[in-house]
């Protein structure tokens, strides 16, 4: 069972940067999708970034130019670089997985493709 476990999350002001890393444990796949997701108070969860295994990367509408989806396979961990903060941008973000021995993917910013999650990490942006 793949174990994702994040860290990196905090309280800055408005402008400033944060970076968040995940790390997953126990892989034994060869090809993976891994994504970054947000959720707030009373929004549904919504994709953020995402990689995949061979190097394909998206980014949401609403952070293209600020957060930048990276990876360091040796050290399987995947970060997620967030620049020029804006209130907004306060959630719970979350890192997750899917991965395959033989499947091709493609990176996604949908949350039905991915079937393990980290338990969160919160940022919180203020004004």
């Amino acid at each position: 069972q793949v174990r994702l476990e994040e860290s990196g999350g905090g309280s800055v002001q408005s402008g400033g940067s944060l970076r968040l890393s995940c790390a997953a444990s126990r892989v034994t796949y060869y090809t993976y999708r891994l994504g970054w997701f947000r959720q707030s108070p009373g929004k549904e969860r919504e994709g953020v970034a995402s990689i995949a295994s061979y190097g394909s990367t998206k980014h949401a509408d609403s952070v293209k130019g600020r957060f930048t989806i990276s990876q360091d396979k040796a050290k399987n961990t995947v970060y997620l670089q967030m620049d020029s903060l804006k209130p907004e941008d306060t959630a719970i973000y979350y890192c997750a997985g899917e991965y395959s021995r033989s499947a091709y993917y493609s990176s996604s910013l949908r949350p039905v493709d991915y079937s393990y999650w980290g338990q969160g990490t919160q940022v919180t942006v203020s004004s």
